[in-house]
This record gives structure tokens, sequence and C-alpha cells, in this order.
């Protein structure tokens, strides 16, 4: 089925993002257990899981839509030196994620592309998940000062 070639487009824009935040948090999440900060690893190792399986969708309708999927296209990767800043680098990225999903949501809804829309919905709201656990972290650092936060972080 021949998509429009907008919305392949758009697809191939959200597919470098996902691609991208693979990238960043698998190596947040080795720098994290490398420091001894074995939880808050495994937290940004499942997220870029999550990124992989969105990465894997988009993959799969653009090849449906008789696309071509662009796996080689990065956008800049932002690794946060301590803990804070990457968190501050990853939400900053899911908040531009879930504003480029809107409108490509929207795109979709002007194309007639309800099922690519509403894959696009589904994967909207993950993002979203990701930021409301990003937002909590930085919530409790602020909360209880990053010594006390970090020190939450290591396996028992």
């Amino acid at each position: 089925m021949k998509g429009s070639a907008k919305v392949l487009a758009e697809l191939n824009s959200l597919l470098a993002e996902e691609l991208t935040a693979i990238n960043q948090y698998m190596v947040h999440a080795e720098m994290c257990e490398n420091w001894g900060y074995d939880k808050l690893g495994e937290v940004a190792q499942k997220r870029a899981i999550d990124e992989m399986k969105h990465a894997e969708k988009h993959i799969a309708r653009i090849l449906f839509l008789e696309g071509t999927p662009i796996v080689s296209k990065l956008n800049d990767i932002h690794i946060g030196a301590d803990v804070p800043k990457q968190f501050a680098n990853d939400v900053q990225g899911e908040y531009d994620a879930v504003k480029h999903y809107n409108a490509v949501i929207n795109l979709c809804a002007e194309e007639g592309d309800s099922t690519t829309r509403d894959m696009l919905v589904h994967i909207e709201r993950e993002e979203e998940g990701h930021i409301d656990t990003l937002e909590a972290f930085l919530d409790q650092i602020k909360q209880m000062g990053l010594p006390q936060f970090l020190s939450t972080a290591t396996e028992d």
C-alpha cells in the first residue's frame, strides 16, 4: 500500500529520533553502571529498549507503506557528564519527541492515514511515560539532594 510521501518523510524523521535516543540512553546506562548506579543503568537500558521497539514499529510501517527506512541517520546525541545532566538531556529529548509525535499525528489525520496515526498515538503515550519517570527523578534530586538520591541508585 503506497503511503503519503509526507507521512513517510515524517516517519523517517521520527525513526532518526528513536535511533538517536537508543544510542543516548545506552551510553547513559553504561555510564551509570560504570559509576555503580546499577538501578539507574537498568532504567536507562529499559528506556533504550522501549525506543528500539518504537524504531522497529516505524521501520515496519515505512516498509508497509512502500517506503525506504533510513537507519543511517542520527540526530545530535547529548551525553550528560553526570546523572542530573543525563536526566535533563533525556527529558528534553522526550519533550521534543512528544511535540514531534503530536505534529505527525495531526499530519496523519490530514492525510487520512488512521492506522499510522493510531500507532503514533500509542508510541506518544509511551514517550509521555518516559517524561513522567525522568521528571520524577529530577524532582527526587531536588527534594532529597543529589547524594541521597544517588545512594538509592546502587545495588543493595
